[in-house]
């Protein structure tokens, strides 16, 4: 049975990942994770631990080899092991856990690998689903105070109509996604847990690009950490199936079945 904390001292672990991944990543962040109850946390209150860390790793712009973690739990693999995992395009991955001078997909380290075997991931959909939205938030977070910042015509941005309606168009989609993700598991787990990775990995993309039109010039520099982020989105969003891959599997199982499951009891 799975235990879960209280709202204060979920709010407390909150702070103290936040605080360890805006000063770590990778295999360090790996490292600090472990010795902060990851594995423990992660079998005792996926519900809770999953959303958190993943969303963090988002708006944080850290990253840390969790996902092979969360892959393993759900197939009941050895823990340390470095699971293939599909990517857009009909490729697979591995997230090597380790840190090396290969070529990496968005500063990420995966590593391409000949084939690999379909396995449940829903699980995972779904945490890859929060690490989409965290890094969504994080681009909306910047847009936002740029627009607050930047004065033309003697005021905010902020003011401007076009630059409110993307930054709101980007929280409808980011709060959208959310909602999927926060969904309970029905006897349609699977179907829902694709077609929230989906909804993410659109939110993610739909933050890239508004939040890029809002930053301007500054938003395509390596000055600026939009462009970090704007890469993990595209990483991840391919990751397990990209938004537009899942979208049309989704519709082809359906178009098959002859009938839509209730994904959701309102």
């Amino acid at each position: 049975m799975e235990t879960g904390m209280d709202a204060e001292s979920l709010a407390m672990l909150e702070d103290t990942l936040r605080k360890t991944m805006l000063s770590a990543s990778g295999a360090e962040l790996d490292a600090a994770l472990a010795e902060l109850g990851w594995a423990e946390m992660l079998s005792d209150m996926p519900d809770q631990a999953i959303p958190l860390v993943f969303r963090l790793l988002g708006e944080t712009g850290s990253h840390a080899s969790v996902l092979n973690d969360v892959l393993l739990e759900t197939i009941g693999g050895m823990p340390g092991g470095t699971p293939p995992m599909p990517f857009a395009g009909g490729s697979w991955v591995v997230w090597e856990r380790t840190a090396n001078n290969e070529p990496t997909l968005g500063d990420l380290p995966l590593r391409q690998v000949p084939d690999g075997e379909l396995m449940r991931m829903g699980e995972a959909r779904r945490a890859v689903g929060w690490w989409l939205v965290g890094s969504a938030r994080g681009m909306l977070a910047m847009a936002r105070q740029h627009a607050l910042d930047r004065v033309q015509f003697g005021k905010p941005i902020a003011s401007f109509q076009a630059v409110r309606h993307r930054l709101a168009e980007t929280l409808v989609a980011i709060e959208g996604a959310e909602a999927t993700l926060g969904l309970p598991g029905t006897e349609s787990a699977d179907l829902t847990a694709m077609l929230a990775k989906a909804a993410a990995g659109k939110a993610a993309l739909t933050a890239a690009k508004h939040c890029q039109q809002v930053l301007g010039g500054i938003g395509f520099t390596a000055e600026h950490d939009l462009h970090r982020h704007v890469k993990r989105a595209l990483v991840l969003d391919g990751l397990l199936g990209s938004s537009r891959e899942l979208t049309k599997r989704a519709g082809a199982g359906l178009r098959a079945r002859g009938s839509a499951p209730r994904l959701a009891y309102l």
